[in-house]
C-alpha cells in the first residue's frame, strides 16, 4: 500500500518536473514537511534533555539504588513533560522511508513505464535506479550524515556517583573504575559519530543512486530543522563565530 503510494507519488511528480531526480527532491520535501508535526516534539525532547542534565546529575549522586534512581529519573521527566523514547521516532521514520523508497527505485528499473508514464531515470548522468559508481552521491551522503551527528551528539555522561575526595583507597579505587567506564562510553560514542557516516557512504555505493539522492535531500532537510530548533549543538565548535548559538 505505502509503496504503491509512493510509486503513484514520485510518477506524478515526475510528469509535473519532468525529472525522476526533481521528483525525487520534492517528494522528499514534501515528506519531510509533512513529518514536522512528529518530528519536531522529539527535536525539542532533545534540547529539554540537555537541560535537565545538571539535575539528571545531581539525582544520580543522591541515589545509588537503581530503582530508586530510575523512579527519581521518571519523576523528573514528568515534570518537565519530556519523553527521552520521542527521539527515536525519526530515525525509524528514516528507515522505513528509506526501505519503501529502495523497493519504489527496484521498480522502476524492472519496470520503467507506470501507468502508461515512461519513466527516465536519468539525471546529471546518474542513472538513479543503479548505484553511483562516481561515488559524488555517496560521498556527500556520509559527509552530509557527518554533520548532523555531530549536531545531534549528546555529551559523555560522567556518573560520578563515587566521591573524588575521599582519601580511602577502596573508594578511590572503585573512583577510578567510575573514571574508565566513563572514558569508555565517551570513546564509543565518538567512534558511533564516525561509523554511522561510514557506514550510510558504504550503502549508499551499493544501492541505487536515487537512494542516495534522497539521502542527502533528507539529511540536509534534517540539518537546518535541527539547527533552527536546538543550534548546531556538537558542531559549535567548529562553526564561525558568528553562526554559534547557545
Amino acid at each position: 500500500m505505502i509503496e504503491n503510494f509512493i510509486i503513484t507519488s514520485i510518477t506524478t511528480l515526475y510528469t509535473i518536473t519532468g525529472s525522476l531526480g526533481l521528483a525525487i527532491i520534492v517528494f522528499t520535501l514534501i515528506v519531510k514537511t509533512l513529518l514536522l508535526p512528529v518530528v519536531l516534539p522529539s527535536l525539542r525532547v532533545g534540547r529539554e534533555m540537555k537541560k535537565i542534565q545538571p539535575e539528571l546529575a545531581k539525582l544520580k549522586k543522591k541515589y545509588t539504588d537503581k530503582k530508586e534512581l530510575q523512579k527519581a529519573q521518571v519523576e523528573l521527566y514528568q515534570k518537565y513533560n519530556v519523553n527521552p523514547l520521542a527521539g527515536c521516532i525519526p530515525q525509524v521514520i528514516q528507515i522505513g522511508m528509506v526501505i519503501v523508497l529502495y523497493r519504489a527505485l527496484v521498480h522502476f528499473l524492472e519496470n520503467p513505464t507506470v501507468n502508461g508514464v515512461v519513466i527516465d531515470t536519468m539525471y546529471y548522468g546518474f542513472d538513479l535506479t543503479l548505484p553511483d559508481t562516481t561515488y559524488v552521491l555517496p560521498v556527500l551522503a556520509a559527509l552530509s550524515q557527518l554533520v548532523l551527528s555531530l549536531m545531534i551528539a549528546p555529551g559523555a555522561e560522567k556518573r560520578d556517583i563515587v566521591p573524588n575526595n575521599s582519601s580511602k583507597k577502596a573508594i578511590q579505587e572503585e573512583n577510578k573504575k567510575e573514571e574508565n567506564i566513563a572514558e569508555m562510553a565517551q570513546q564509543m560514542q565518538q567512534q558511533m559519530m564516525y561509523i554511522m557516516p561510514i557506514m550510510t557512504g558504504f550503502i549508499a555505493t551499493r544501492f541505487p543512486s536515487g537512494l542516495a539522492l534522497y539521502w542527502v535531500v533528507s539529511t540536509l532537510y534534517s540539518i537546518v530543522q535541527q539547527y533552527i530548533i536546538a543550534g548546531p549543538g556538537g558542531l559549535t565548535k567548529y562553526l564561525p563565530k558568528g553562526l554559534r548559538r547557545s
